[in-house]
């Protein structure tokens, strides 16, 4: 317990005689799933949708749980040396079926009464977004060979380049006083209270990417230039438009939310600014010093056992249901806790509906912002719980509202800590809101602008290290402006970031932004309505699987597609930015 996770409640090992099930009854699936598209006819399409509909739910679980096993082992481990056999025979089992899954696409969009079929049967009406999504996604996809094609070179592409750079970043050995240490090890030094330590950390960090950034830049390379192919070829004017067709969202929502943010980064730049003169900088302030620590910390230093404790007794006055769910992930070892070497960097939650759990990666390092983050993932997997009812092909939320539960469970744990602290300790945590909304809003916007911009250049050519340092760089000047000291930036943001590596899921950054500010707005909601706005949040998180993003918001009453919502939410960071400014100019 408060170490490495369990899971065992999927399998205990690949000696486990389940798994050996699961792996034969796999094939077996795939095999059933293809007989069946390939008998598809006209006649009786009712009985055909729910023969297919059975057999892909059973598949798609018992791919859940073989996968995520050995993902989640392979996050934990990256030396993990069998898991390799394992994740390769479910990604070439599955991609096999690819060229089927096309086939049902457009055996549904023949369907003409589609709509009186699945509203008529108890079983297909729950998948009535379902289907809808199938049939407007049936113009965009390819012929069946060309589909079955692309899923099989995918795995030798787009994923075998993402499984590169996870292997080089987590393995790559950091110099640091006279020692080895990891890199998400030394990431962690970011915020540490000692101003020497923040940057010599800068400066390792630095020179660790250095060796593996050429290789990092050929993975980037390559998985953009698979993006840009993929859309053009599915008939996407640009991948941007093929990810928010994905994202169940408008461009008019991503239009407002980015009008809006960047009409407040001057209060954002104001911030930096003065940020920076208050730690003795004249020219903005320096990458190394971003996530400094200001005011005075209370001191306290939690052990995961306190953690435990904090969290579920702060999480019970707001929802008696979360609490009960974190108080499961400590005492069941949902949680996988403290960095090694080999385990991934950062954080995440992985939800296991089809069991009722998640589980959860941190770098724990004690800090009250460690803390954070664990609530962070454990509103995730709040998220979890929420969906974990629906039917198995309706399990899955776009990235936008993916960041709804988790930032909204900060928000709850750092204003109840702002609003029970006074002085320097409450200037301190007013700060550290600031600061992570500063990451949220400006630096990703300056990913986004990264990402659009490498996606536009790698359509006619090859973007060397150089050229993606010098990218990046451009990319921090023109969001951060001069709040940040030109002389001591971030050029290998795009090396430790793992949300680039994806061929299957691009822009994985403006999320961070959307679930940072609906949050907010959802927030604001609970404070003015009280536990009447529970239900009505507990609704919206269920309905984020089987519905747009747009039609999610309006359950609380939200219209997306106009800046006005974005602003407020936004008014909520700009007035701390007033009050921190005011409050530290004294």
């Amino acid at each position: 317990m408060y170490q490495e996770w369990s899971l065992d409640v999927l399998y205990k090992g690949t000696d486990d005689p389940a798994l050996a099930t699961d792996m034969q009854r796999l094939e077996e699936l795939v095999a059933a799933y293809k007989q069946t598209i390939g008998s598809l006819s006209a006649k009786d399409p009712c009985s055909q949708l729910k023969a297919v509909v059975a057999l892909n739910e059973e598949l798609t679980v018992l791919v859940r749980r073989v996968s995520g096993y050995f993902s989640l082992r392979r996050s934990a481990n990256s030396n993990d040396t069998e898991v390799s056999r394992y994740m390769t025979k479910i990604q070439t089992l599955m991609a096999s079926t690819a060229k089927e899954s096309s086939m049902f696409q457009k055996y549904v969009g023949s369907i003409e009464n589609l709509d009186e079929i699945v509203a008529g049967d108890e079983l297909l009406a729950q998948y009535t977004f379902y289907f809808e999504r199938m049939r407007s996604a049936a113009a965009h996809k390819l012929g069946d060979e060309a589909e079955a094609v692309m899923a099989r070179m995918n795995i030798s592409g787009g994923r075998a380049w993402g499984d590169l750079f996870s292997y080089l970043t987590a393995t790559v050995e950091v110099d640091y006083k006279g020692g080895k240490t990891t890199l998400s090890a030394i990431r962690g030094l970011a915020d540490s209270d000692d101003a020497q330590e923040r940057k010599e950390a800068y400066e390792a960090e630095l020179a660790a990417y250095a060796k593996i950034r050429d290789a990092i830049s050929f993975a980037l390379n390559s998985i953009k230039a698979q993006v840009n192919t993929e859309a053009e070829l599915r008939g996407y004017e640009n991948p941007l438009a093929m990810t928010l067709e994905q994202s169940r969202m408008q461009k008019a929502t991503l239009d407002a939310m980015l009008d809006a943010m960047r009409e407040a980064m001057p209060k954002f730049r104001a911030y930096l600014k003065h940020k920076a003169k208050l730690l003795g900088h004249e020219n903005g302030l320096p990458w190394y010093d971003v996530l400094a620590p200001m005011g005075k910390a209370g001191g306290t230093s939690f052990t995961a056992e306190e953690a435990h404790k904090y969290l579920v007794e702060h999480f019970a006055a707001f929802a008696p249901d979360l609490a009960e769910m974190v108080d499961t992930a400590f005492r069941e070892e949902w949680i996988d806790f403290f960095p090694r070497a080999g385990k991934v960097g950062g954080a995440f939650c992985s939800n296991l509906p089809f069991i009722g759990q998640s589980r959860i990666l941190t770098n724990f390092s004690g800090s009250f912002g460690s803390v954070v983050t664990l609530a962070h993932e454990l509103g995730h997997a709040y998220h979890g719980q929420q969906i974990q009812d629906h039917r198995p092909l309706n399990t899955g939320y776009t990235m936008p509202v993916a960041e709804t539960a988790s930032n909204f469970n900060e928000l709850i744990i750092v204003n109840d800590a702002i609003e029970k602290t006074e002085g320097e300790e409450k200037i301190q945590l007013i700060e550290s809101q600031i600061s992570d909304c500063t990451q949220i809003i400006v630096d990703i916007y300056s990913r986004f602008l990264f990402e659009d911009e490498v996606i536009r250049r790698r359509k006619n050519t090859f973007l060397f290290a150089k050229d993606l340092e010098e990218i990046m760089l451009w990319a921090q000047k023109e969001a951060y402006g001069d709040g940040l000291d030109p002389e001591y930036l971030h050029p290998y943001m795009w090396c430790c970031k793992s949300h680039y590596y994806s061929a299957g899921l691009s822009y994985y950054n403006f999320p961070y932004a959307f679930g940072g500010l609906f949050s907010r707005g959802l927030y604001a909601k609970y404070l003015e309505e009280g536990n009447t706005f529970l239900p009505k949040y507990r609704a919206l998180l269920k309905a984020t699987t089987v519905n747009t993003v747009e039609d999610v918001a309006a359950i609380a009453d939200i219209d997306l597609t106009k800046p006005d919502f974005w602003r407020t939410s936004l008014k909520m960071i700009t007035d701390q930015i007033d009050l921190f400014i005011a409050e530290t100019s004294k």
